[in-house]
């Protein structure tokens, strides 16, 4: 089984900060896959440095969601800002704040359930999540060229 771990990270205002990934036409959370010896909040905080140049802190675990499709369990966590100031990094061409009503069209599913499980429960969610992920996303997208 594989591990992924992604950061929702809200400014002052309650918008969500997404990244637009180099790679495919999609904005996503920060985050991406747990290395080898790597504990899941460690895995996201790295992330969220490599993808939008911040340093954050861990507030809470949103939810653990299952992946059938890629035999994937991903840990989704709340997280702050410490320092520095969201930008554009090697995997990201773009980066912003969006509010809950207002997120791009091409934000990826299953990220934009994990955001809405942020904002309506305190207790983590436990789910399933079928359909395509990012990763497949991507290779349907080279199937294409």
């Amino acid at each position: 089984m594989r591990a992924g771990a992604f950061a929702v990270i809200f400014d002052e205002r309650g918008r969500v900060l997404l990244c637009h990934r180099r790679d495919i036409d999609a904005w996503n959370l920060p985050g991406g896959r747990v290395e080898a010896g790597e504990a899941p909040w460690d895995a996201a905080l790295r992330e969220v440095r490599e993808e939008v140049g911040v340093d954050a802190n861990v507030i809470r675990l949103i939810g653990l969601y299952w992946k059938p499709n890629t035999d994937e369990l991903v840990f989704s966590f709340e997280c702050g800002i410490l320092s520095g100031t969201p930008a554009p990094g090697d995997e990201a061409d773009r980066v912003g704040y969006f509010g809950i009503d207002e997120l791009p069209e091409n934000t990826v599913p299953k990220q934009v359930e994990r955001i809405g499980d942020a904002l309506t429960s305190q207790a983590p969610a436990l789910k399933t999540q079928r359909g395509p992920s990012t990763s497949e996303m991507l290779l349907a997208r080279a199937r294409v060229r």
